[in-house]
């Protein structure tokens, strides 16, 4: 991976885990995630029709397909991380388990099916960031014996979002050649398109009432939200996806200091120890 591929992943990484901390700080809902994405579909428009346009963006009917199913995959992401958060889980339990789980199902889905070869140090690399992403989120045992259970059901179905969306945008962007903000904000169009119906039918009033209270977390989250997974989208344009998805993992070291020191979730030694783990495992991506 180059510097500048790993630059781009590591500032999506702690922008991404700003985001949701940010989210489950705020309570979610509905409401929330639908006027961020509308807020990010108006804050966008620009820079992605100037890119659009000096970029030479030649439209192809093939890129609404590509935009719709992204964002479908994407609705479904956000609702399921929220619900998680909703449910009683920690952001120290549920981010790790579904950027955990994530990434180690892009990587075998991208050896296997699209040919990708990377270096034994990025794989033991990759396998490390695992390894030590399951630490952050502690003991797996106890998941099934506190309030949080169905949390991590949550958290795990958004990790297999999160793979497929992953593969979806690496041919999306590497293969058709979108430019990653123009891909992203299409992507988001077709969000708004499926979330805002929905939250109309299911929570009348509930976006316009998240605009209200909790104004200044809609914005937050509108502006960072796209601009981490654009970062990524431009790594994956030159990088292979086995080394982009489990690169990403490092946010699950942000997550984990945002729970413990800004949410009080504890354990200070452990999420330490995965730290390091986690360091030594970017490094072998680096370096493979």
């Amino acid at each position: 991976m180059t510097a500048l591929a790993l630059g781009l992943v590591l500032a999506a990484a702690f922008i991404h885990a700003s985001w949701n901390y940010l989210l489950k700080r705020s309570g979610g809902g509905a409401g929330l995630i639908t006027a961020a994405n509308l807020g990010s579909l108006v804050a966008y428009a620009p820079l992605a029709l100037g890119v659009a346009w000096f970029s030479g963006y030649r439209f192809n009917p093939i890129h609404l397909a590509l935009m719709a199913g992204s964002g479908m995959v994407h609705t479904v992401y956000f609702l399921l991380l929220d619900r998680a958060y909703r449910s009683g889980g920690d952001l120290s339990i549920v981010y790790p388990l579904a950027r955990a789980t994530g990434p180690l199902i892009t990587v075998l889905v991208a050896i296997a099916f699209l040919g990708e070869r990377p270096g034994t140090l990025a794989i033991c690399g990759a396998i490390l960031i695992g390894i030590s992403a399951l630490m952050l989120a502690g003991n797996p045992f106890a998941w099934h014996r506190n309030e949080a259970r169905h949390a991590v059901g949550f958290a795990l179905a958004t990790g297999c979002m999160i793979a497929v969306y992953t593969l979806w945008d690496k041919v999306s962007v590497a293969t058709w050649l979108i430019a990653p903000i123009v891909y992203d904000w299409g992507c988001n169009l077709f969000r708004c398109l499926y979330l805002v119906p929905l939250t109309q039918r299911r929570l009348p009033g509930s976006t316009m009432t998240a605009w209200r209270e909790r104004r200044g977390v809609v914005v937050a989250i509108a502006l960072l939200s796209p601009l981490s997974y654009i970062l990524v989208l431009t790594a994956m344009v030159f990088t292979p996806v086995s080394l982009v998805a489990p690169a990403r993992e490092v946010s699950i070291l942000f997550a984990a200091l945002m729970g413990a020191h800004l949410l009080r979730e504890g354990d200070l030694a452990r999420r330490a120890i995965a730290a390091v783990g986690m360091v030594l495992g970017i490094s072998g991506l680096a370096l493979g």
